[in-house]
Parts: C-alpha cells; sequence; structure tokens
C-alpha cells in the first residue's frame, strides 16, 4: 500500500490525523475502490498504535467509505453513482443560491483572495498536483460561501462530499475536461465583480452539471472502480 503520509500538525489528535490521513488516500484513490485495507498495515506505516486506526475505520465506514465483510476484512468501498449524483444535485441547488448573493453583494477584499486562489489552481494544474488542484478549487467555492455568510452550509456539503470528490479526483487522473475548471473558475469571479446574475448562474450550473457526463466516460474506463447497477 502507497499512502501519501504527511507529518502529524501541531494540536491535530492522533485520532484525527489518523482519520484525515486515510481519508485523504480513498479520496485520492491511492487507497483504490475494492482493495482490502487492514488495521496492522495503516498503524505500522503511519506509526501509530491499531486503537486510532480502528476508530477511523468504524468512522469511514459510518460515511459509506469502507465496508466490513465478516470473516474477510473490511475493503475500500465501491464508488456508488447515486451517492454522487445526490451530492451533485445538493451543491448545484445550493450553489446557485449563494452565487446569486454573492452577485449582488460581495466583499471587496475577498475577491482578491479568489483572483489569487485561481492563479494557485493555475499552477498546480500545471505540476499535475491533482488532490492539491481539487483542495484549492475546493477551498474557491468555500471562499465564496463564507463571503455571502452562508460558512455553515458550506459545513454541511462537506459532510456529503466525499464520493463527489472521489469522482473528480477521477476526472483529473482521467485527463477529462478538467483544465476547463479554471476557465470556469475565472468566468464565476467575473459575474461576482460585474455582478452579473444571469452570467454566473449559468457558469456555475454547467460547472457541476458536467459531472453528470463525466460519470458515462468513467465508467467506462475504470468500471472495476464502481459500484455494480
Amino acid at each position: 500500500m502507497n499512502l501519501e503520509i504527511e507529518k502529524q500538525k501541531d494540536g491535530t489528535t492522533v485520532g484525527d490525523y489518523v482519520y484525515d490521513t486515510i481519508k485523504k488516500n480513498i479520496i485520492n484513490l491511492n487507497m483504490p475502490p475494492g482493495n482490502r485495507v487492514s488495521e496492522k498495515e495503516v498503524s505500522d506505516l503511519l506509526n501509530v498504535s491499531r486503537t486510532p486506526v480502528r476508530e477511523a475505520f468504524i468512522k469511514l465506514a459510518k460515511e459509506g467509505l469502507l465496508y466490513v465483510l465478516p470473516q474477510r476484512g473490511t475493503y475500500i468501498s465501491y464508488i456508488d453513482l447515486d451517492i454522487v449524483e445526490d451530492a451533485r444535485f445538493i451543491r448545484e441547488s445550493l450553489e446557485k443560491s449563494v452565487l446569486k448573493i454573492a452577485t449582488e453583494k460581495f466583499p471587496e477584499e475577498l475577491l482578491d483572495v479568489l483572483q489569487e486562489n485561481i492563479n494557485t489552481q493555475k499552477k498546480l494544474i500545471e505540476q499535475r498536483a491533482f488532490f492539491k488542484f481539487l483542495e484549492m478549487d475546493e477551498e474557491f467555492h468555500k471562499t465564496i460561501f463564507i463571503g455571502c455568510n452562508k460558512a455553515r452550509t458550506w459545513s454541511f456539503i462537506e459532510q456529503i462530499n466525499a464520493e463527489y470528490k472521489r469522482v473528480r479526483m477521477l476526472t483529473f487522473i482521467a485527463d477529462i475536461n478538467w483544465k476547463d475548471i479554471i476557465g470556469q473558475h475565472m468566468q464565476i469571479l467575473e459575474s461576482i465583480k460585474n455582478h452579473d446574475e444571469q452570467m454566473g448562474q449559468e457558469v456555475i450550473s454547467n460547472h457541476i452539471k458536467k459531472l453528470i457526463f463525466e460519470q458515462i466516460e468513467l465508467k467506462e474506463k475504470y468500471p472495476q472502480y464502481f459500484k455494480a447497477d
């Protein structure tokens, strides 16, 4: 198992560190769907006891990212496109509502934050640093929610986002239209700057709806990653 492992940050509990590390590696597909994962192997890799690993497994199983087969072990869950579609639908509905607010009124100082975020995205794309790009992508949208005083709404999105992010990650790996994302982010920023609600609604809708069409190609390319119909 080849995990991407970062040092434990100051102030982070061992439990949170283990949970975050495993979840990150599931989302970035270092731990591919269908693969078996053992408490001992993970505890050895992270140099921690098996207790926080076991607790992280339980938490991730509740989130649907792991599943247990009695007498056989714990496995990475296959991507469930029904769950992905639910998350996509929720995101589209909420993001369109929040962007409407943003095109009416948005803090001036956060416009620069959004622009700097886009600049960073461009560098990460050139480096093909997909997971970091995905983090900056999410941060871009989160900043818009914060600017509209909807940070708690974004927190709700984060709770249902893991399966959605796995598919997003797969689009980057498969080179499916991910370069268009930056262009759409630039259009979203322009719509906020120009108070152009119509442009904002069209762009955000296209931005999130494209995942519907990408799923078809992804399932053809990586059928082993998806839950059977």
